[in-house]
C-alpha cells in the first residue's frame, strides 16, 4: 500500500502558512501531523488486522478536518465544535497546551465518532462477531499509536514554547504525556460507543438528535479546556 504523502504535504502548507502568520491553530495542527505520520508508518508495516481499512479511514478522518477548516475560511457554515475551535484559537490567549487539546477533542470526540460511522455503517450488520472484535482492536490500535507520539508532540511542540511544560516535564517525570495519553485513550473508548449508538438507531432524525448531543457535549469540553468552567 502506497505512503500516500498527500495529506502530510496538505498538513505541512497549512502549518507552515500559520506559523509565519502567528496563527496558533499551527499547534494542533503540527500535532495531528505526527500522529498521522505514525498511523502511515503503521500500515505500511502492516501493524493492523485489516490496513486498507484504517487506511481509508485515515484519510476520510482528515476530510472532517480539512472540510471544516476550508468552510471556516472561506465563510461558509461549519460545524459548531470546528467554530468555537478556530474563533477560541484565533481570539483567545492560552496556553499551548489548551490549543492542542481544544483541537484533538473536537477531532476526536467529534469527527472520529462520524468517521466511524461512515465506514462501519453499511458492513457492521454483514461482518461476524470475529470480524467486529477485530475492527475495534485496530481502532484501539490507534490509541497506543497516539500514546507513542504524545513524548514528541511535548519535547518539540509544547516545551520550546511553554516553558512550563519544560517544568512540569522535569519536575513529574513525563507524568504530564502519560496524562494526556490516557485522556486521549479514554476520548477514543467513548468514540467507538457513541458510533455504535448511531449505527443501532434506526431513524434518521433520532440519529440526527444523537449527533446533535454529541456536539454539544464536545463543545462544553471545548469551553472546560479553554476557560476552565
Amino acid at each position: 500500500m502506497p505512503s500516500n504523502p498527500e495529506v502530510l504535504h496538505q498538513m505541512d502548507a497549512h502549518i507552515l502558512n500559520w506559523k509565519s502568520k502567528s496563527d496558533s491553530r499551527h499547534i494542533f495542527l503540527s500535532c495531528y501531523r505526527m500522529m498521522t505520520s505514525n498511523m502511515l508508518d503503521a500500515i505500511n508495516k502492516n501493524e493492523f488486522h485489516d490496513s486498507e481499512w484504517i487506511y481509508n479511514l485515515l484519510h476520510r478522518f482528515a476530510d472532517y478536518y480539512f472540510d471544516a477548516l476550508n468552510c471556516y475560511d472561506c465563510g461558509d457554515k461549519v460545524p459548531k465544535v470546528w467554530q468555537e475551535v478556530h474563533q477560541l484559537t484565533q481570539t483567545k490567549k492560552m496556553r499551548h497546551v489548551q490549543y492542542l487539546l481544544i483541537g484533538v477533542n473536537a477531532h476526536i470526540n467529534y469527527d472520529l465518532v462520524l468517521t466511524l460511522v461512515d465506514m462501519l455503517n453499511e458492513e457492521w450488520p454483514k461482518l461476524t462477531e470475529n470480524e467486529k472484535i477485530k475492527r475495534f482492536e485496530d481502532h484501539c490500535k490507534v490509541n497506543e499509536i497516539i500514546g507513542e507520539t504524545i513524548d514528541k508532540v511535548q519535547d518539540e511542540i509544547l516545551a520550546p514554547a511553554d516553558p512550563f511544560m519544560g517544568w512540569i516535564d522535569k519536575a513529574f517525570g513525563r507524568l504530564d504525556e502519560y496524562l494526556l495519553s490516557r485522556l486521549i485513550t479514554t476520548w477514543r473508548k467513548d468514540v467507538w460507543d457513541n458510533a455504535l449508538q448511531i449505527m443501532e438507531t434506526k431513524e434518521n432524525n433520532n440519529r440526527e438528535l444523537i449527533r446533535i448531543s454529541i456536539e454539544n457535549h464536545v463543545c462544553r469540553r471545548s469551553n472546560l479546556l479553554a476557560f476552565g468552567d
